[in-house]
């Protein structure tokens, strides 16, 4: 069986795919990546067939300020075509798709698999992007929250008409240029009536939904790479540090001399993740070390806690660690893991995206706590790391196809 795995997003969207990727090497499949350039480095590490897609992905996300809607609009229609104008290529000779992360990207996905004739999936990494008629739906990236609408239903349907008056015209467009009708019905069509969710049931879990929806757990590939002498230096010097990252967003402005100040009052040092945005240290003091590409499994096994964006891999790796988590959420799913955290007291979620130094150092007083930790450690062993062989199995069944390799 060969299999495409697409997606047009951040390192959060790409490395699930290559988790997926080496599981269905091992049940013997053919996969190939296609993704934006970023990761393409990231990939080549794990020996992944890998096609480039698009521009870079981090153009709506550098610099100090959020993306403006004209930003965003822009970014979106690339997406669209994007998919349109390479895929089919990469597509070509492919038994099945399989596609994460932005819905004018899926969208187009799916629309080069209809063309193509080729059975498309999608899966999701958080469940509040499941659509359903017993929980609302996030307001989409970008937006505020609908006013002056009542009822579960009708905020679907508005999220749904916002995401038709954004993509519509763009992805009918070329479609018809193709030969295929319009679409109307954006969500169903790019997320389908049986999406899945790869994330963990535990730190994640599926809600009532009335699609035929599954859960897979999360894609996490297991990391084997080692630290860099320097940082393993760092770490051997003192007590264990307090990590710092922002992943691929922007860091509120300040929020890097605030994370560095609040953690030394609480007598720890720092290791800050550059990440997208070139995040920089306020000063050169040695208790702070910058690392750029890690190895967060094994690095979040030798912290004292986490501080973080809340994005699914960051909080999936981290609570795989059992390390105590403090998370900054900032957008889209990011509150949703930051509510979880807390609610499984594994750590603690900040009240907002801006913190101050009395805000940030409430929170990691209360994520430091032995008892914190102790809960941190407990739930560690209760996230499984299948996900990536159950998807990869529900493929196979799927496309009809026998697993060829033996089971592990």
């Amino acid at each position: 069986m060969r299999v495409l795995l697409s997606t047009y997003g951040s390192r959060g969207d790409v490395e699930p795919l290559v988790a997926l990727a080496a599981g269905l090497r091992e049940l013997g499949a053919q996969a190939r990546v296609c993704a934006p350039p970023d990761c393409a480095e990231r990939i080549a590490e794990v020996d992944v067939p890998y096609v480039p897609l698009g521009p870079s992905a981090r153009t709506p996300r550098h610099g100090t300020a959020p993306p403006s809607p004209e930003d965003m609009s822009r970014f979106s229609a690339e997406a669209i075509a994007t998919q349109f104008d390479q895929l089919p290529a990469a597509a070509e000779g492919c038994d099945v798709v399989v596609t994460t992360g932005l819905l004018p990207a899926a969208i187009g996905v799916r629309s080069v698999a209809e063309k193509l004739g080729i059975p498309y999936f999608y899966a999701f990494h958080c469940p509040i992007y499941v659509p359903s008629p017993h929980y609302p739906p996030p307001p989409p990236l970008g937006e505020r929250p609908a006013r002056d609408v009542t009822g579960i239903g009708a905020l679907w349907d508005q999220n749904n008409q916002s995401a038709y008056q954004r993509y519509g015209g763009l992805l009918n467009d070329r479609r018809g240029a193709i030969g295929l009708p319009p679409v109307e019905d954006i969500f169903t069509f790019g997320y389908t009536d049986h999406p899945w969710l790869a994330a963990d049931a535990v730190l994640a879990p599926l809600q009532p939904t009335d699609l035929d929806a599954v859960q897979t757990g999360a894609w996490i590939l297991p990391d084997e790479r080692p630290l860099s002498a320097e940082l393993e230096a760092f770490l051997d010097a003192g007590s264990p540090p307090v990590y710092v990252g922002f992943g691929s967003l922007r860091a509120p402005a300040d929020t890097v001399r605030v994370a560095v100040e609040a953690v030394r009052a609480h007598g720890h040092r720092v290791i800050l993740s550059r990440g997208w945005a070139d995040l920089i240290l306020p000063d050169a003091r040695e208790d702070c070390f910058t690392i750029g590409e890690v190895n967060q499994q094994v690095l979040f096994g030798r912290v004292a806690a986490v501080i973080h964006h809340g994005g699914a891999g960051t909080t999936h790796v981290a609570a795989r660690a059992g390390a105590p988590q403090v998370v900054v959420p900032q957008i889209a799913d990011q509150p949703y893991y930051a509510g979880r955290v807390a609610e499984l007291g594994i750590g603690v979620a900040h009240d907002g995206p801006t913190p101050t130094f009395d805000s940030l150092s409430a929170a990691l007083g209360a994520a430091l706590a032995p008892a914190t930790r102790a809960r941190a450690a407990a739930a560690a062993g209760t996230i499984r790391s299948d996900g990536p062989r159950v998807a990869a199995e529900l493929l196979f069944d799927a496309a009809g196809q026998d697993k060829t390799a033996v089971p592990a």
